[in-house]
């Protein structure tokens, strides 16, 4: 499906059913690397998945010469994990985007793999990656506005992948919460590990609210779609992408609208929604 606007078409296409088909199975199965190349091969024709697949195996393979020659020990998860944060942050250069926070390519892997510079979500995603091609298990951390990494057998290897994978403490935690997120109070339960989808669904809504910012309602729209692949029943995103589709003359808006008030029949809005979908309906004509 696609939305034409400011002189754009996003089309979905093979990459939105590859996508659509990558989250059919279990949570677990979700191969992230892929699903997150498939979410920038939607808006950028030219990327090519198998290569940046490829890539990530490379990095790996240097990698896991080098665990041969490590002491074993109790200490070999802990010097896996500081081999794997040296080897990609000093060695390999990635590093955070401090000058263009917001370009949106710090959300497409491959431009993070070519460029080795993202935000705190994408640079997590190349740790996870790697770690898991070399058998360090790491998982995401949705702490608000930054996101983490900690290792899936010790819950105290929590490492910030912007800051070029250190080592980070609940204290600085609360350091960093206080700088990002103002007031909103500190909590050990900010600390949890998240699913593949729910990873997934944060590097699209880093994504969504980028391109809203910047007023292009079309990729915003097409942003939603993948969101709603994820998440389909979620009332917030159906609202927001029933109201864009109509403001970009689509009358798909309206089953969105409709969907919305069949999950939530006591939201607040209600009344003036139904309003508005009874005018707009006019607009729209459906031939069979």
């Amino acid at each position: 499906m696609g939305f034409t606007y400011s002189d754009q078409t996003v089309d979905g296409g093979l990459p939105r059913r590859r996508f659509a088909d990558l989250l059919a199975g279990e949570d677990g199965e979700v191969d992230l690397a892929h699903a997150a190349l498939l979410i920038s091969a939607e808006e950028n024709p030219g990327v090519e998945v198998e290569r940046w697949l490829a890539h990530l195996d490379a990095l790996a393979a240097e990698l896991r010469g080098r665990f041969a020659a490590l002491p074993p020990g109790p200490s070999r998860d802990f010097t896996r994990l500081a081999e794997l944060s040296a080897f990609l942050f000093e060695e390999q250069g990635f590093r955070g985007n401090r000058d263009d926070y917001y370009d949106p390519a710090n959300s497409f892997l491959d431009r993070v793999l070519e460029r080795r510079t993202g935000i705190p979500i994408t640079l997590a995603l190349v740790m996870i990656e790697v770690g898991r091609r070399v058998g360090v298990p790491l998982v995401g951390v949705g702490f608000p506005c930054h996101f983490l990494v900690r290792h899936a057998r010790h819950a105290d290897l929590l490492l910030d992948p912007f800051a070029g994978g250190r080592l980070v403490s609940d204290e600085d935690c609360r350091r960093l919460l206080a700088n990002v997120c103002g007031d909103l109070p500190f909590h050990p339960r900010l600390l949890r590990p998240v699913s593949g989808r729910c990873l997934l669904q944060r590097v699209l809504t880093n994504l969504r609210a980028i391109y809203m910012s910047r007023g292009d309602l079309c990729r915003t729209v097409a942003v939603l779609d993948r969101i709603l692949l994820l998440v389909p029943d979620d009332a917030v995103h159906l609202r927001e992408r029933g109201l864009l589709r109509l403001r970009c003359g689509d009358g798909g808006g309206l089953e969105d609208l409709t969907h919305y008030l069949e999950v939530e029949p006591e939201a607040p809005d209600r009344e003036a929604l139904y309003a508005l979908v009874e005018s707009a309906r006019g607009r729209f004509v459906t031939v069979h």
